[in-house]
C-alpha cells in the first residue's frame, strides 16, 4: 500500500524532469506538502494529442461509471497483478495511463516483532520518484473532476522486508512505453509494474507524526532512531 507522499518539488521542475508542459494555470506558486494522502493534490503527467502534459489530480481515482465519489477512498492504490482486468481500472489501465511525480513516499514497518515504525523512502541519486498511476476524468464535461491512482506491486531489495506492497517506480526511459498506449500492447507495458531494482531506494525511519494528514512540514522527514525490538 502507498498511502502517504512527499510532494515538494515545483511543478516547473518536475515537468522539466518528465519533458511534459504545464497545464494552464498551473505555476510554481504551489505550496509544498510533506504529508499528502488520499483525496489530496498529486501532480501527474499524461499525453494529450502527443503531448505530455504536467497537470494536477486528487489522488484517488472515480472511474466514469461511478455513482457515488464516496469510491475513490477506496481507490487510491491499483494493484499491479490486477490493474488490467479490475472493473475499476481496466479501462483507465488501457486508455489513461499516467507517471505520477512524488519526492519520496512513507511506508509503516510491518515485520514481526518490529514497531509500526514510518519510514521514508527516496530515490538514492536524490532524484524526484516517478511512479506509475491511471486517471480518470469524472463528472459533467464542462467541470470535470480529474483524479488518479498510484499502482503498487511486490516489494523489491530495497524496502528491506519494511512492507509487502511498494510503488511502481517508472525510471525516465520507462515513461514512454508506459504513457504511449497505442505503440505499446498491455502485455508490454505490464511488463513495466514490477518492483524497482537494487540500489534504487534508500529510505530511514521517521517520527509518528506523519501519521496525520494535518500534520506537515520538513521536519517530518527528519530521521529518528528506530524503536528497540519488542
Amino acid at each position: 500500500m502507498c498511502g502517504r507522499v512527499a510532494l515538494v518539488s515545483p511543478p516547473n521542475r518536475l515537468a522539466r524532469l518528465l519533458q511534459a508542459t504545464l497545464a494552464s494555470g498551473l505555476d510554481d506558486e504551489v505550496r509544498p506538502s510533506w504529508n499528502v494522502g488520499p483525496q489530496q493534490r498529486l501532480f501527474a503527467v499524461s499525453q494529450r494529442d502527443g503531448v505530455r502534459v504536467l497537470d494536477v489530480y486528487r489522488w484517488g481515482l472515480l472511474p466514469s461509471w461511478a455513482k457515488d465519489p464516496a469510491i475513490a477512498n477506496r481507490l487510491f492504490n491499483a494493484r499491479a497483478e490486477t490493474v488490467a482486468e479490475k472493473p475499476s481500472f481496466r479501462s483507465a489501465f488501457a486508455k489513461r495511463p499516467c507517471a505520477i511525480a512524488i519526492d519520496g513516499f512513507y511506508e509503516w514497518d510491518h515485520r514481526e516483532g518490529h514497531h509500526r515504525q514510518p519510514h521514508y523512502f527516496t530515490r538514492v541519486d536524490g532524484e524526484p520518484l516517478v511512479v506509475a498511476g491511471l486517471y480518470e476524468r469524472w463528472g459533467p464535461d464542462d467541470e470535470p473532476v480529474a483524479t488518479c491512482t498510484i499502482i503498487t506491486t511486490s516489494p523489491g531489495p530495497d524496502m528491506d522486508g519494511i512492507h509487502d506492497r511498494m510503488p511502481v517506480i517508472l525510471e525516465l526511459r520507462d515513461v514512454e512505453p508506459w504513457l504511449d498506449v497505442v505503440g505499446h500492447d498491455a502485455d508490454e507495458r505490464l511488463l513495466l509494474l514490477g518492483p524497482a531494482q537494487r540500489a534504487t531506494l534508500t529510505h530511514h525511519a521517521v517520527g509518528s507524526a506523519v501519521g496525520s494528514v494535518h500534520n506537515d512540514g520538513p521536519s517530518l522527514i527528519e530521521p529518528v532512531d528506530a524503536p528497540p525490538l519488542f
